[in-house]
């Protein structure tokens, strides 16, 4: 039997779009722990977010950070002792790098808006109220949102135009711009969900043989994890619709965020034996 790999998403995926809870998937995250079955966030959230996350629901996985910047292992203080061999992987300690430094992104964005004449904010221009009061976070979670590596958070909207001249002087850069659920995130051009998934998918079937994998997510920047699974699952936005992405054989959930996360996890459960 096949070992079952789950990838996904955190915002509006496994939490609420709005309220940031997780009260909708935390019995079913639970059984799949108990169950053995790895489970990978996979999320553009920084890796003090994920830490409290994943303290609160026991998940003992590595985690992916910052839309695929980054792939971590559970130090020795939060890992059973049984999981020692999250020390090291493809003969590299964790974690795996596969973007550049936030300070050299915030370093080249502000050069990008000397030279193009843009005005925008990142998370990086903002006090730790400042983005509690944007994103509607407490102070403490919107300061553990700041704590970025490997990216930026642009929080201002951007203008099709002004989002089309910043991804080619970017790119120029050797830096992406990718959307969110609600902002932009700027990053090292190496650095992708797909290719962060598909590492720990090969490192799983060294350690398991035959795997299955699926994958979670409802926005633009979901799109690489979930064509890199063998089974990706679209969910729905408030509002019951898709965010539009083309990639064949993903399935369409009808239920928004946690309620489709929980009905999709709960129906590969029953085939778990």
């Amino acid at each position: 039997m096949a070992q079952l790999v789950i990838f996904t998403d955190i915002d509006g995926t496994l939490i609420d779009f709005e309220s940031y809870s997780y009260a909708e998937t935390a019995a079913t995250v639970a059984a799949v722990v108990q169950q053995g079955i790895p489970l990978i966030l996979c999320s553009s959230k920084t890796r003090a977010e994920q830490a409290v996350l994943r303290q609160a629901l026991a998940i003992p996985d590595p985690f992916i950070v910052e839309n695929g910047s980054a792939i971590f292992w559970p130090t020795n203080d939060d890992r059973p002792a049984t999981n020692a061999r999250w020390s090291f992987v493809d003969g590299r300690s964790s974690p795996i790098e596969l973007g550049v430094p936030a300070a050299t992104i915030r370093a080249a964005l502000t050069a990008v808006r000397q030279e193009h004449g843009l005005s925008f904010q990142g998370y990086g221009d903002l006090t730790a109220a400042e983005v509690a009061a944007i994103t509607g976070l407490d102070e403490a979670a919107a300061a553990r949102a700041r704590q970025r590596e490997y990216s930026e958070t642009i929080v201002t909207p951007l203008a099709s135009e002004t989002l089309a001249q910043l991804e080619t002087a970017l790119a120029a850069q050797e830096l992406t711009i990718v959307s969110g659920g609600k902002f932009h995130t700027v990053m090292g051009s190496g650095a992708d969900k797909g290719k962060a998934v598909a590492r720990l998918i090969n490192f799983y079937r060294q350690e398991y043989g035959d795997v299955v994998t699926i994958g979670l997510g409802d926005s633009a920047n979901d799109a690489p994890l979930l064509a890199a699974v063998d089974h990706g699952y679209l969910l729905q936005k408030p509002g019951g619709v898709w965010q539009e992405i083309d990639i064949e054989g993903v399935e369409r959930v009808a239920a928004v965020g946690p309620v489709g996360w929980r009905l999709v996890v709960e129906g590969r459960l029953k085939k778990v034996p």
